[in-house]
């Protein structure tokens, strides 16, 4: 398989042509092109479109901490996800926590501690979350999050971006490619809180698309923990489709620990975008 050049691929803009080839993308209002696809605007109106306008480009040395920044804030707003809305999708953990509080009124005939039993159990699951997705965190941070340039922009087939909105970096991305099944991994998608609701993640995960359709590849796969609903529905909506789901996911930093399975528990999902039959 052949790769084109990781400058000629990553490029800022995308014209009408490629854009209904890419699977998951619709013509919106938002812009997410080059400045120049401004200028046959007055400058009222190009100004106006500025400010809106969401600009995507490849990671420069000079983002590293706003990078990182947002990849941090993104991972940490898992704890609490994790601890008390990922509860929700665990049956079988709230059929324990229910019995271990009925347990405690029987061994301890105290209402008043019965009654703290489900708080105790949801407060350890806040403190196991926030140390594993910590760990999680600290191998990321020492590992391609240290070094953006060296594990995405100077292999072939692999590339970093950043989505901009009035000057500011306020979203990431990774495309890393898989050679052994030619595919292309979408990594490290985040968006700053500040600024979500305005299709940049969206923007962003097409930005992927475009990179793996032009380096040939023959699908997009991704990994997600993400407990929010809204974040399938991104994925889905770019035309991914849920291809494996696990209960028994082990993050790295995970110590796998008695206590840390009884309060850390996370749903696995893969998802798959075919782009082409190999």
């Amino acid at each position: 398989m052949h790769f084109s050049s990781p400058k000629m691929v990553c490029e800022t803009k995308i014209v009408a042509d490629e854009h209904d080839a890419i699977p998951g993308t619709k013509k919106e209002s938002m812009m997410w092109s080059s400045p120049a696809s401004s200028a046959a605007l007055n400058p009222a109106e190009a100004m106006d479109v500025r400010k809106d306008a969401v600009f995507i480009r490849e990671f420069e040395r000079g983002d590293q901490e706003e990078v990182r920044r947002i990849f941090y804030e993104g991972i940490m707003e898992r704890v609490p996800n994790t601890a008390f809305r990922g509860i929700r999708q665990q049956p079988r953990t709230q059929f324990l926590y229910a019995l271990l509080t009925v347990m405690c009124f029987f061994v301890t005939k105290s209402v008043t501690l019965t009654c703290c039993a489900p708080l105790i159990l949801m407060g350890a699951r806040y403190y196991y979350s926030r140390k594993v997705i910590h760990n999680y965190l600290d191998c990321a941070l020492h590992t391609d999050m240290a070094d953006i340039e060296a594990y995405y922009m100077k292999p072939t087939g692999s590339c970093f971006w950043v989505a901009l909105l009035d000057g500011r970096v306020v979203g990431i991305v990774a495309a890393q490619g898989h050679e052994d099944d030619n595919t292309v991994e979408l990594r490290r998608m985040s968006v700053d809180s500040r600024y979500r609701g305005k299709g940049i993640a969206k923007a962003l995960g097409r930005r992927v698309l475009e990179f793996a359709v032009r380096n040939n590849y023959a699908a997009v796969v991704l990994g997600t923990t993400a407990v929010k609903l809204a974040a399938h529905k991104l994925y889905e909506s770019l035309g991914f489709r849920r291809s494996g789901q696990s209960e028994d996911y082990r993050l790295p930093g995970m110590s796998r620990s008695a206590l840390e399975r009884l309060f850390f528990q996370i749903r696995h999902s893969s998802y798959r975008l075919q782009l082409r039959e190999e």
